[in-house]
């Protein structure tokens, strides 16, 4: 069975629409590629609850905790990527300004100092390497993010709209309801007090 990971699908709304919270993975196996985009998620450690370690590797693989969610977490399920790691996340709606915390550079994002890994490189060279396991965090939006997640990934984003979308139906369904349905009537007449 492959590995097990857990993260958090942090989104906002805004004039342009919805926009989602990535984490550009670090080091030099990722510095080229397009997808190389993801949710910040990590692995759940033994006896973890899943949701538990996507709020404890959000803070860690950013460098600073979640924001306050507006709602509960809602759970997108899992999805398997292309090496076999399963990834089971959750939507939290909620604002973090990540300028604000880390400062914005040009290469597109804000530059993260959070977690960091030793990888073997070269690959085959029998040296490592210390690299961050994110180098970087951007708000964007729904179209472009799904041409820069790991492709796995992009099931997430479709989920978080159809979440969305269900949410404002039964939000709309809510509002159509009329207003003697919504204040109990009482089944006889009741005398004022006088």
């Amino acid at each position: 069975m492959g590995a097990r990971s857990a993260g958090l699908v942090v989104y906002r709304r805004d004039d342009d629409g919805v926009r989602v919270l990535l984490a550009r993975m670090g080091g030099p196996f990722w510095a080229r590629r397009e997808r190389a985009w993801s949710i910040p998620k990590g692995v759940i450690e033994s006896g973890e609850e899943p949701h538990d370690a996507a709020l404890r590797e959000y803070a860690e693989e950013l460098g600073f905790a979640p924001p306050e969610p507006l709602r509960a977490d809602e759970p997108l399920g899992e999805v398997r990527q292309s090496g076999g790691k399963i990834v089971e996340a959750w939507a939290r709606e909620g604002v973090v300004e990540v300028d604000a915390l880390l400062g914005s550079d040009e290469a597109g994002g804000s530059t993260v100092t959070g977690a960091t890994a030793t990888i073997p490189w070269p690959p085959r060279s029998g040296r490592t390497l210390v690299v961050p396991e994110v180098d970087r965090v951007a708000w964007v939006g729904l179209d472009d993010a799904r041409r820069l997640v790991v492709a796995a990934q992009e099931a997430f984003l479709d989920r978080l709209v159809d979440l969305l979308a269900t949410r404002a139906a039964d939000d709309g369904r809510a509002a159509e309801q009329p207003d003697e349905l919504l204040v109990a009537q009482p089944d006889e007449p009741v005398d004022a007090p006088g």
